[in-house]
């Protein structure tokens, strides 16, 4: 039997009522707060105090209630559910209330989790290498580090000071190994010495604090071209990712969890199928961290709360994955949390409002659905943190939050996606007649948006290349690019009434580039070796040797050629295979085929020249 990690001696209620997942209380209406923990004692069930009145409090179980009676004892736990925060997070399982999946295997023959399950979230026997990096009698706040852990080979635990906590330090160990709960250090405030390890506790309906929100200027490259160059996002930004069923929203997390250049990732299930959730956490474990060849998961956190779980817990996972991802934050580093669905969550707001006989809303969701959303994404952030590092210098860090989304049908138009759009900064719009035509990642480059170029097109502009054939930044490039695709979308009706050929050379030359857009950029294989990921320095090659084709063209219809003249061109194939066949640390043959493209430009001027002079 796994032993109670909370405290005893505290004040006790009895069950007055029990609708599905939410059960009344009576007895402790006077003493809980507003999102106290819970636990009925007999099986031990935890849940979460959501409304207190004047003779009972509601509360919503994290667990099934079958088999529970009026009458049964609660305990009130007199604490918020909270997540335990210290080195040994990276690579591990948790669920949506931080139990260690793995763990839990082990104890049970038949996979399956009990209700009642009780495990500490992080070992307290595994030994960690501590090595100081502060001296005694250093006045000390908090968001200081005051020693690190190697945690993995790829991430560097920084042991931190908890926020509002300051002191003059009076003891630090020394380098060795420790446990998490083994003492470290101690602070001096007012005369009264407190003693800390590696373990803080922070509840995941708080945001840890910071000192200042800055404007994001760095992207966070995820190595998908369209959206590195279309629909990017900041480090700290936030972009919500709508699509229906088969769409590829699995697919393209799975991708930025494994190429985007963020150093920690969280992965949140919440809510989805059991099936699908084992799949990812399948990929997950055989993936590769690319730069380093390292396994991913050294630096990953991965929270699974599957449909057959209870709503209840849905909300508990979205929050606790936000809540460990600030911890990372604080420390220094580029954090990005993925979140998959969030239409799960806000399907379990409807069923516990229902429940509560709450007046509904739009589509039965609750009147504080927008409230819910925003109290999750508003946590993104590119800040300056509290406290310092080791060499009393400032501590950056970002949070970038990606929020899947799954409209029923497909349809942007439901509530959950139309409220989200007010609280993210860009959509990427998956459609499911891309999907279904196998054009992946199937972004719609027509619905979806983003409102970060601005803040990050001086970042590119330092990375441009510099190509005197076609002088255009990264800002310029996107904008020819959302040009060309807007007006093929618009002659797309005209063209089946009419017939392509039938149409102006002009426009004609738009379909023709805009298609080569298509196949041979926007298109890109997440399965594929070269493929699955390109580089800045191959992104702008290979879009500038397109807009070069488009301009050159142009130029080429005043004088009186035919776009049949350009298609027939052989360097034209070359590009469209620029994708699959050139690495991204081959950029000198991209700079070979710009000199062939410009030579065989050059030469068809030359024969159209001659043969107009016979």
């Amino acid at each position: 039997m796994i032993k109670s990690k909370y405290k005893k001696n505290l004040l006790r209620g009895k069950i007055s009522a029990i609708t599905g997942s939410l059960i009344k209380v009576k007895g402790l209406e006077k003493n809980v707060k507003l999102h106290d923990l819970i636990k009925v004692s007999n099986y031990n069930i935890l849940g979460e105090v959501i409304q207190i009145h004047s003779d009972h409090i509601v509360c919503q179980a994290y667990e099934n209630t079958t088999n529970l009676r009026i009458n049964e004892e609660v305990i009130s736990l007199d604490e918020p559910l909270s997540m335990e925060l210290a080195p040994g997070l990276l690579g591990r399982i948790f669920d949506g209330i931080q139990r260690p999946l793995q763990n839990a295997f082990e104890l049970y023959n038949d996979g399956g989790l009990q209700r009642g399950l009780e495990i500490s979230p992080i070992s307290r026997e595994t030994t960690w290498h501590f090595t100081p990096q502060r001296k005694v009698n250093e006045n000390l706040s908090g968001g200081d580090i005051i020693g690190t852990v190697t945690e993995t080979p790829l991430i560097e635990h920084k042991i931190m000071i908890p926020p509002f906590i300051k002191g003059k330090l009076s003891f630090i160990a020394q380098e060795g190994d420790y446990r998490i709960v083994d003492e470290i250090y101690r602070l001096k405030t007012n005369n009264i010495e407190k003693s800390y390890s590696m373990l803080q506790k922070w509840p995941v309906t708080r945001a840890r604090p910071f000192k200042e929100r800055k404007l994001p200027f760095e992207p966070l490259i995820t190595g998908i071209r369209v959206i590195d160059l279309l629909f990017p996002i900041t480090k700290g930004g936030t972009i919500a990712v709508p699509g229906g069923f088969g769409t590829g929203k699995t697919v393209i997390q799975q991708s930025l969890a494994k190429w985007c250049d963020a150093d920690v990732i969280v992965f949140v299930g919440c809510g989805e199928r059991g099936n699908e959730i084992a799949d990812v956490l399948n990929q997950f474990s055989k993936l590769i961290e690319p730069q380093t060849g390292r396994p991913l998961l050294e630096r990953i956190i991965l929270i699974a709360n599957t449909s057959n779980m209870p709503v209840s817990a849905r909300e508990a996972s979205i929050f606790s994955g936000i809540t460990i991802a600030e911890y990372y934050r604080d420390m220094g580093y580029d954090v990005a949390i993925l979140a998959d669905s969030t239409s799960r969550w806000a399907e379990s707001l409807r069923e516990i409002s229902g429940l509560l006989e709450e007046m509904p809303a739009e589509e039965g969701f609750p009147a504080y659905l927008p409230s819910k959303l925003s109290s999750f994404y508003e946590r993104a952030g590119f800040v300056e943190l509290l406290g310092t590092d080791s060499n009393h210098k400032k501590k950056i860090g970002s949070l970038t939050i990606i929020g899947a989304i799954s409209p029923p049908a497909g349809d942007f138009s439901e509530p959950v996606t139309t409220t989200t759009k007010n609280f993210v900064q860009g959509i990427w719009a998956l459609d499911a007649g891309l999907a279904y035509s196998k054009h992946y990642p199937a972004i719609n480059w027509l619905n979806s948006y983003s409102n970060y170029p601005e803040y990050i097109s001086d970042w590119w502009n330092e990375r441009d290349l510099d190509w005197v054939e076609i002088d255009f930044d990264w800002l310029e490039c996107r904008k020819q690019v959302n040009e060309i695709l807007s007006k093929d979308n618009e002659l797309k009706y005209i063209t089946q009434l009419i017939g392509e050929e039938n149409l102006p050379e002009d426009q004609q030359l738009i379909i023709f580039i805009a298609k080569l857009i298509k196949d041979g950029f926007l298109i890109q294989n997440a399965f594929d070796e070269i493929d699955c990921y390109t580089s800045v320095k191959k992104l702008l090659g290979m879009i500038k040797l397109i807009l070069l084709i488009y301009n050159e063209s142009k130029e080429l219809l005043k004088e009186g050629f035919y776009v049949d003249n350009v298609k027939e061109l052989y360097i034209i194939n070359k590009i469209l295979r620029v994708n699959r066949s050139i690495e991204n640390d081959d950029f000198n043959e991209i700079e070979s085929l710009k000199t062939q493209l410009i030579s065989e430009i050059e030469k068809l001027k030359l024969n159209y020249g001659v043969y107009k002079k016979k």
